[in-house]
């Protein structure tokens, strides 16, 4: 049992240390990619934006440091790392930058296993894994507060406002226009329950003056 520890977390650090050297880069990157992401998000001014670009920018510092803590011990890693990237090639285009951060990972931890760099490959599993899971958690990245997106076309006197506030927290009119006899208008909403988004849709419907419901989880909508 001692040997597979010694293994894993004590078998390649003649260039950068021991395991606490390396964890340590590695959290030094995740801070730096936090302070970029919140920098990022205070300084976007322009229409599109996206949360999982932010997480992405994160999480992409601590990606590059473990793939120089692979390189930095000898210069055929390196080589071997641009034959890899030369190598894969993906039929579909990846849209989400998200995707391109797994697949750089995916690429990275396998080049240190194939390098027989398991004290890398290990510590940097888990430090991904966790920021991960913390991105996730936390929603970082996101500006917008809300579970759903209400669309609906009803009539200037319909009343809206008492079934409103009786399933959700927070409501803002993000946008009103006047059609015909009837105003066009899309709310971002905080439900109290958002597992029962449906029975919001199914009372505005049943409301006096309201023609049409359209209602969007706010996982369906590009953040802007």
């Amino acid at each position: 049992m001692n040997n597979w520890f010694e293994l894993l977390f004590y078998s390649d650090y003649d260039s950068i240390g021991g395991p606490q050297q390396a964890l340590f880069l590695l959290l030094l990157a995740f801070v730096i990619g936090q302070m970029i992401g919140w920098t990022y998000m205070w300084t976007h001014r322009v229409l599109s934006y996206s949360q999982t670009f932010t997480s992405s920018l994160v999480i992409l510092p601590v990606l590059v440091s473990l793939m120089m803590m692979l390189m930095a011990g000898s210069v055929f890693i390196a080589f071997g790392l641009l034959a890899v990237f030369a190598v894969v090639r993906f039929r579909n285009v990846l849209k989400d930058t998200r995707d391109t951060s797994f697949v750089l990972w995916a690429i990275v931890e396998g080049m240190a296993v194939g390098t027989r760099q398991e004290s890398t490959a290990v510590i940097g599993a888990l430090v991904v894994i966790g920021i991960s899971v913390y991105l996730r958690v936390t929603q970082f990245g996101s500006r917008q507060r809300y579970d759903v997106v209400l669309n609906l076309l009803c009539a200037a006197d319909a009343n809206l406002t008492t079934v409103l506030k009786r399933h959700s927290r927070k409501m803002q009119l993000a946008a009103s226009r006047k059609v015909g006899d009837g105003i066009d208008m899309s709310y971002r909403l905080q439900l109290r329950d958002p597992t029962r988004s449906h029975d919001l849709q199914t009372e505005l419907e049943s409301t006096e003056g309201v023609q049409r419901v359209s209602l969007f989880m706010r996982e369906d909508e590009s953040e802007v």
